[in-house]
């Protein structure tokens, strides 16, 4: 296929080369138009992405906002499934599931501590004096009662 460009007949890629070098736009010029269609698509691009991240973070902020026990694994789990859905769709179940902890292990109100810690932790937060155990607490406050009562 010949193509006329300025007083020769070359061939069709030809053309698209001496046009390109010659500081030509195959054709057609870009106005304002054009370049407010490119805004618009990176800034749609921009706001698409931004939705992605607001929704993969989700169950592990519902996590954390409910004071989940394993409130680092859900928030973990659902940026790791991103890729496939199902993970992140655990992950969400698993951080809006009720959770009653039993742990053997401890009382209840060190565990209650421990995940308290745990929040502040993800939070980034400073750990309040609140979330102490309130033995601790005591122990903390008043070295000089604990004598007395010997």
């Amino acid at each position: 296929m010949l193509t006329r460009f300025g007083n020769h007949s070359v061939g069709h890629r030809e053309a698209v080369k001496k046009a390109i070098t010659k500081g030509e736009n195959m054709g057609f010029q870009l106005n304002f138009w054009d370049y407010a269609t490119f805004a618009a698509l990176i800034i749609i691009g921009a706001a698409i992405g931004g939705c992605v991240l607001l929704i993969l973070g989700l169950p592990g902020k519902l996590a954390i906002a409910r004071k989940h026990p394993e409130a680092e694994a859900v928030n973990l789990m659902a940026w790791a499934g991103f890729m496939a859905i199902v993970p992140w769709i655990q992950a969400l179940i698993w951080a809006l599931k009720p959770t009653d902890v039993i742990d053997i292990r401890r009382f209840p109100g060190e565990e209650q501590a421990a995940i308290d810690e745990d929040i502040h932790r993800l939070t980034g937060k400073p750990a309040s004096e609140a979330s102490q155990d309130p033995a601790e607490m005591k122990k903390t406050e008043d070295p000089k009662e604990e004598k007395m009562e010997e």
